[in-house]
């Protein structure tokens, strides 16, 4: 394993031949006296952010789960702080279908650690709250997304019958309980991330044991949550699953942690079966962790997390990006020379990136919660704002993300000429689907995606004096 490290630290030392990083376009601290950490970042609708973490700062006392939306620029729109007396945080946020938000995260009370599901208004207050975990022990509640049927999923652990068990809890739109499953039959079984798959099941990684050593666990369960199968990746000793993605070949891409002589971040791809296809090993001769991966619109990989081998001293914030084969394009590092850490990580609708985490090196306490923008290049969506009672072109999708075909539907109130096209991620036109003149009224095109590879695409509609670019996914 050794000999691996040494490998990785001379990939980093050459990293010059790289391409170069994108810039930092501003920086954003929050925070007050205390500590205060992120923990999970999102882009909104209207192009702004939503973090969610915890602040010793602010709020009823101990740590609270703290709501913050920012503008475009990171400039603050508002704060919502959550819980009391005792220690709660929230791990992940997601703006949900009414535009409001989810928070998964962990509300404790008297010596006990329950899941919490907070949801929230667009202005982020509290419409209801549900909780899991038994009296008397401690349960944590680590990840969870809204699903297609406007319920939730919800991972983490829960003490078991054998020590602590993955735990997975589907809700309704409510947040009322349909149903809960437990898996897990040696100790310390974790789940730390779960998404919803294309076929409406869910893929859970986090972490099991063999022979008392953790090693990443990867699960995938149909719509009921039942087991289609599972599988231990990088069986190296106390290696542990952070986050999970399902890619545009179906496959899903984990980023973990592996430990030697030090941590060491840990990449993985696998195919639709959960097998391995390759791993990536990123880290130098001291202690480095990713946190959050996401696939990037290049069907490369996006990750970020910390590192103590490189940057300006103690912990820095580490982003990595790497090819659609897990090798590396360009790395970043951010901090001063106190802890700082990267912790989520989005490409944003103009292919840079929003990070959020945590700093020492500035800010106004101990830790301050932490937004990074990195620029980005490439086509964006566009969106129009109609005046009320004004009649105008419109353009939709019957099927997005999609694996066969989509339905492009579109409208326009006057005869004009219509170009329909579409566009990769460069801004290189790959296909005109239109160019003509058309009567006012409804029209639909066919798409097959036999005729695109997979990933991200934009359709642009222009009539002279209307046009709008909205973004469309093929899986294959």
């Amino acid at each position: 394993m050794k000999g691996l490290f040494v490998g990785i630290s001379i990939c980093i030392a050459l990293s010059d031949s790289f391409a170069d990083a994108p810039s930092t376009l501003w920086e954003k601290t929050f925070g007050g006296a205390s500590t205060d950490m992120g923990y999970s970042v999102k882009q909104t609708i209207d192009g702004g952010y939503v973090m969610t973490g915890s602040t010793n700062s602010y709020g009823a006392g101990g740590s609270d789960v703290w709501l913050i939306k920012t503008d475009a620029f990171g400039d603050t729109l508002w704060t919502k702080t959550f819980g009391g007396t005792g220690n709660d945080g929230g791990y992940v946020v997601q703006q949900t279908f009414d535009r409001g938000y989810i928070i998964t995260g962990n509300t404790n009370f008297c010596d006990t650690a329950n899941f919490w599901l907070v949801k929230t208004d667009s202005l982020g207050d509290t419409l209801w709250t549900r909780s899991w975990g038994m009296q008397g022990y401690w349960d944590y509640g680590f990840s969870g997304q809204q699903t297609s049927d406007s319920g939730y999923i919800v991972t983490g652990c829960w003490h078991g019958a054998s020590d602590y068990d993955l735990y997975l809890v589907k809700t309704d739109a409510s947040g009322d309980t349909l149903w809960t499953r437990t898996f897990g039959d040696t100790a310390q079984n974790w789940g730390e991330s779960v998404q919803q798959t294309f076929d409406n099941g869910y893929i859970i990684a986090g972490r099991t044991t063999i022979n008392n050593e953790g090693v990443i666990w990867l699960l995938k369960t149909d719509a009921s949550g039942d087991t289609l199968w599972t599988k231990t990746l990088n069986k190296t000793p106390w290696s542990k699953g952070r986050a999970v993605q399902q890619t545009f070949d179906s496959g899903y891409i984990v980023i973990g942690y592996t430990i030697a002589d030090t941590e060491d971040i840990c990449l993985i791809k696998t195919d639709s079966n959960g097998d391995t296809l390759w791993t990536r090993i990123f880290g130098g001769d001291s202690s480095d962790i990713s946190y959050s991966v996401q696939q990037t619109s290049d069907s490369g990989y996006v990750l970020v997390g910390y590192t103590k081998s490189y940057g300006a001293g103690n912990y820095d914030g580490w982003l990595i990006k790497t090819d659609a084969s897990g090798d590396t394009l360009w790395t970043k590092t951010f901090g001063g020379s106190a802890q700082d850490r990267g912790y989520s990580v989005q490409e944003t609708e103009d292919r840079g990136y929003i990070v959020t985490g945590w700093t020492a090196s500035s800010g106004a306490g101990s830790y301050d919660l932490w937004l990074i923008r990195i620029s980005g290049s490439g086509i964006e969506e566009s969106s129009i704002s109609v005046p009320p009672g004004r009649d105008v072109a419109t353009l939709q999708f019957r099927g997005n993300p999609f694996v066969k075909s989509t339905v492009i539907s579109y409208k326009i109130p006057i005869m004009s000429k219509v170009s329909l096209a579409i566009y990769d991620i460069s801004g290189s036109c790959v296909k005109t689907l239109l160019d003509e003149e058309k009567a006012a009224g409804s029209y639909s095109i066919n798409l097959n995606a036999k005729e695109l590879k997979a990933g991200i695409y934009f359709v642009q509609m222009n009539t002279g004096t209307f046009k709008t670019t909205k973004k469309i996914t093929v899986i294959k």
